[in-house]
């Protein structure tokens, strides 16, 4: 959803409508207005309220609170209605177990109220260039990252729950005497069968470690980047400098380029394939109902 920047309208409004000063304007004019000399009085009270409405929308720290209210309203002025997941999200998330779905989802959550409070402490005008508008794209990419590691993950730890790593090097190690028998006693078709299942079974074996290694590597990189995460979302509430913030996004997600790498190369136990290159919306989704489910 498009949101508009406040304006002076926003803030003379606001200004206007706040009680205490509806309280003494209003009361200030009324008694003016019983004096005898209310042609004078009422013009007083009047530049007063102007002197006050002025002075107080020159003040950054209440234009930036009407700027984050005027911004959370969205264009249409009512409140702001998160985006349903789309179809792409929603098959990342029913691929995950329970304690992975809530993993992402308390990151998720940690994202939106850290992006509120921002909001609230210094205003998000939405103009180009911001740094709301800079920060989402940025956190979209690591978030959707995020979520591929941990489905990433999850295939993982079902392809390595299939195999019994001992089970393989006892039936490796059975298999490389009976070939040793059979080349010692000349029959080379029995050596043959035998060479075929030992470098099938070494294969097995290699496919495990490969696998158990990506898992550890997927491990660590989901706590990292976890970290990440959370230590932007949170910098956005502290850091006034919106370019800061842009360039502190910009080199995490650059930073992320070996991962991703190892991502794609796992695309054939995920069974994503291609489809999702780009990262879709996250940070603006409303993942509470399904992730529930």
């Amino acid at each position: 959803m498009s949101r508009r920047a406040a304006g002076v309208p926003d803030y003379l409004r606001e200004a206007f409508l706040f009680r205490w000063n509806l309280l003494f304007f209003l009361g200030g004019a009324a008694a003016a207005a019983l004096t005898p000399v209310a042609g004078v009085l009422l013009p007083l009270v009047a530049a007063g309220e102007l002197t006050y409405l002025t002075g107080l929308i020159s003040i950054p720290r209440f234009r930036a609170a009407i700027d984050a209210k005027v911004h959370a309203e969205g264009k249409s002025g009512g409140p702001a209605t998160p985006q349903a997941p789309p179809p792409s999200l929603l098959q990342m998330l029913a691929g995950l177990p329970p304690p992975a779905r809530k993993r992402f989802e308390a990151l998720h959550a940690r994202c939106v109220e850290m992006r509120g409070i921002a909001a609230g402490v210094r205003g998000a005008t939405g103009a180009p260039g911001a740094a709301e508008e800079i920060r989402t794209p940025g956190l979209d990419r690591l978030l959707w990252l995020f979520l591929r590691l941990l489905l990433s993950k999850t295939a993982l730890d079902r392809f390595l729950q299939t195999m019994n790593d001992q089970e393989i090097t006892a039936r490796v190690t059975e298999l490389r005497k009976n070939l040793a028998s059979a080349q010692a006693a000349g029959d080379d078709r029995v050596v043959r069968s035998l060479q075929d299942s030992v470098a099938m079974g070494e294969l097995r074996l290699e496919n495990y470690n490969r696998a158990k290694k990506n898992g550890d590597f997927v491990s660590v990189e989901l706590d990292r980047i976890e970290g990440k995460i959370q230590a932007l979302a949170e910098m956005a509430v502290n850091r006034q400098d919106p370019d800061f913030l842009s360039s502190q996004v910009d080199s995490a997600a650059e930073s992320m380029r070996q991962t991703e790498r190892a991502v794609s190369e796992l695309q054939n136990l995920t069974g994503l394939g291609e489809q999702l290159d780009e990262p879709p919306p996250i940070l603006d989704t409303d993942l509470r109902q399904v992730l529930r489910q």
